[in-house]
């Protein structure tokens, strides 16, 4: 990769790793902020569905945006909105002002990723694109996995509120960094594609699944794990989450070799063996659970097979629609966080219900075995 297309892609990855610490910055302190607030499990999960809302919700409109005025402005948008709302978070006084500020901090979270991903889009040539995706695509597991280990050791120092204002300088940091530093990107024309055109298209709509059995399935996992290992295992918060990391962490490796496996294994194979990692993952969680090993085991399994679809699902819509890439990721990305908007509520639900994780983790595993099904009716085909 050339020097003038490698800055562009190592701002793209320090704008990925700033906005998704907010994924699940918020999910480490589950307990602390139960206590606080006297809310339930139920209720805890509907922060993360709230940050993945308006996350989905802009989409499609950040990607217009990003096609029509350039990835970078939009991200210096999405980068302050994200400053401004963990700010104010820190000083929430109520469950319901948490609520508010997760759903104003998701459409910061929105706009940063389908800008950065148009900004790598404009920046590269197509032939560089998976593995600039899966470079970029593990910048944000390595955000969402960091704070899982961090924000734990962060809120013994300086409570609940000290942790979500360390995100906010991370994003203030990256604001910054990236206003001053970051090279525009070029200006390629492209044939006009109308939206309409776009959103009918089956296979974007394949991709979409696709996202949410992958990224969407790990997102759930990631805001539960901690939990589980705690209930199950008997493990301290910060171990815990140091352990709990491992599952999106991993996906620094597997993200960024994903775009250069999808060339040798083909496209429906890398899918059927990622999601078979994915069924074992799962249910080695709901049965296996009371045993570290196998615990440790089902999540290197899920780190794998979350992780290696990645860049193939994205540099495939890039290329399907290079003019309008910001709307075709976009509305990739936005059929994936269906499953976390649903799912981290859910899981929470089951486990007040009842009692444990083991339902909770049988419904993924069979969700797991219904994109495994779905996934035989692909074509083979390489990115």
């Amino acid at each position: 990769m050339k020097p003038n297309q490698t800055l562009p892609l190592l701002f793209a990855c320090l704008v990925g790793f700033a906005f998704s610490v907010n994924y699940t910055n918020h999910a480490p302190l589950a307990a602390s902020l139960m206590q606080q607030f006297a809310f339930n499990k139920a209720q805890a999960g509907l922060l993360t569905s709230a940050i993945f809302l308006t996350h989905a919700l802009m989409q499609i409109p950040g990607g217009h945006l990003a096609d029509r005025f350039g990835g970078k402005k939009v991200i210096l948008a999405g980068l302050l909105i994200i400053t401004l709302g963990n700010t104010a978070i820190a000083f929430a006084g109520s469950y319901e002002q948490l609520l508010f500020w997760k759903c104003f901090i998701g459409i910061g979270t929105g706009i940063s990723f389908i800008g950065s991903a148009r900004y790598i889009a404009q920046s590269l040539p197509h032939e560089q694109l998976p593995k600039a995706q899966g470079l970029y695509g593990a910048s944000i597991l390595l955000g969402s996995g960091f704070v899982i280990f961090a924000v734990p050791q962060l809120a013994s120092v300086f409570n609940w509120s000290g942790a979500f204002l360390c995100t906010a300088v991370i994003a203030g940091l990256a604001l910054i960094l990236f206003f001053v530093s970051a090279p525009a990107p070029q200006k390629n024309s492209h044939p006009h594609v109308d939206l309409g055109e776009l959103l009918s298209h089956k296979e974007l709509w394949l991709l979409g699944f696709l996202q949410m059995a992958s990224f969407g399935l790990v997102i759930v996992i990631g805001t539960w794990i901690n939990e589980l290992l705690k209930l199950n295992i008997g493990l301290t918060p910060k171990t815990a989450g140091a352990v709990g990391s491992i599952v999106l962490l991993l996906g620094i490796i597997t993200r960024t070799y994903g775009g250069q496996l999808v060339k040798k294994l083909g496209y429906r194979r890398l899918i059927l063996i990622s999601i078979s990692f994915n069924i074992a993952g799962c249910f080695f969680l709901a049965f296996l659970a009371s045993t570290f090993p196998l615990v440790l085991l089902a999540i290197v399994l899920l780190g794998f097979g979350c992780g290696l679809p990645y860049a193939a699902l994205f540099s495939k819509a890039t290329i399907l629609f290079p003019g309008r890439a910001g709307a075709a990721m976009g509305l990739v990305n936005m059929l994936g966080i269906i499953m976390i908007l649903a799912g981290s509520p859910l899981l929470g639900k089951i486990a007040d219900m009842t009692g444990n994780f083991q339902m909770a983790f049988v419904a993924l595993g069979c969700f797991s075995v219904l994109a495994f099904v779905v996934s035989l009716f692909l074509k083979e085909k390489t990115v």
